[in-house]
């Protein structure tokens, strides 16, 4: 799943040494616990995956491609389908793959769409990708010219989906996927171009902490792409829901977009700008047939759809640019 003396490689390359010769323990602790007891079962997945590979990659089109349909037989294709049916839930997509529409929950595209005009070239650049889910994002960014992209997100179902779809890659970009979180990333690391943090801001107990955390990945004069939630209000706006929000039990911190840009300034970034807000509808957020639990329309009042299911203002996403 992990090809470890490659991203030690690369990541020395990229002048991380600290963090290079960290990483083979970092592994062995993230692979030594199966949080969910599905590691084995998702490891054999992959074993069973058929033995095929494409040049044929467009990392730039909204539906991910991998390969075409005609490149395969139909019983090929049936089992890969089945193999990628088996990794539900699918949250972050969509992907094409030798024809298979792998309909995620999200439509991660459209947040691609908003964004991607709005912040710095990635032509060249090393790239962070912080809660990179199944990797989507990760391969957008490759797919916009970056040098290098290293996703991390402690989910070991995440890792199984993005190795699923690297496997299909005969000359994958240099995207690598580490099941960490920021808090495995040495101090005052300095190294990457542009560090994305996207959806999991108001995750954070401590929002400011994480602020700090992702300044220190940054070079000097290199770019955070943020996005989460936000509320109305002014800069002295902050929601913190008492229990869950839209039925997430780890909501901490929901700020106004002007609450968050003094955070950010609390942190010590500069070129504070507000790239788009936009409330999150059933269109971009919905269950399908690769993501069949519930979604956006449960986490929503029946009655009234500007508010979620707990009485809270219903979610509104923004996207915030800064540098250091």
């Amino acid at each position: 799943m992990i090809h470890i003396q490659a991203i030690q490689e690369q990541l020395r390359q990229a002048g991380m040494h600290s963090w290079a010769e960290l990483v083979p323990g970092q592994m062995r602790q993230a692979l030594a616990v199966d949080r969910h007891g599905d590691l084995e079962r998702w490891r054999y997945l992959l074993q069973q995956l058929p033995k095929v590979q494409t040049r044929d990659l467009d990392l730039k089109a909204d539906r991910l491609r991998i390969g075409r349909k005609e490149e395969i037989d139909e019983q090929t294709r049936r089992d890969i389908f089945q193999s990628l049916r088996a990794l539900q839930p699918w949250r972050k997509g969509p992907y094409e793959v030798f024809g298979i529409h792998v309909d995620t929950e999200w439509r991660s595209d459209w947040k691609w769409q908003r964004l991607k005009d709005g912040i710095q070239s990635l032509y060249g650049r090393k790239v962070l990708d912080v809660g990179c889910g199944s990797g989507y994002h990760a391969w957008r960014m490759a797919g916009d010219g970056a040098e290098l992209v290293v996703g991390i997100d402690p989910s070991l179902l995440f890792l199984t989906q993005f190795s699923a779809i690297k496997h299909f890659m005969a000359e994958p970009p240099n995207v690598h996927f580490l099941p960490l979180g920021i808090e495995a990333i040495p101090e005052n690391l300095t190294a990457f171009d542009t560090v994305f943090s996207m959806g999991i801001l108001y995750h954070r107990r401590s929002p400011l902490d994480h602020l700090s955390d992702l300044r220190g990945c940054l070079r000097s004069g290199g770019e955070l792409v943020l996005e989460t939630l936000v509320v109305e209000g002014d800069e002295n706006t902050v929601l913190v829901p008492q229990g869950r929000y839209a039925k997430m039990r780890n909501v901490w911190f929901i700020p106004s977009v002007a609450a968050l840009s003094n955070w950010l300034r609390r942190c010590a970034y500069r070129d504070i700008r507000v790239v788009d807000v936009t409330r999150t509808t059933t269109l971009e957020q919905r269950r399908t047939d690769w993501m069949a639990f519930e979604s956006l329309a449960e986490f929503l009042d029946a009655e009234d759809s500007s508010l979620t299911v707990e009485g809270y203002p219903a979610p509104l996403r923004a996207t915030l640019v800064a540098t250091v």
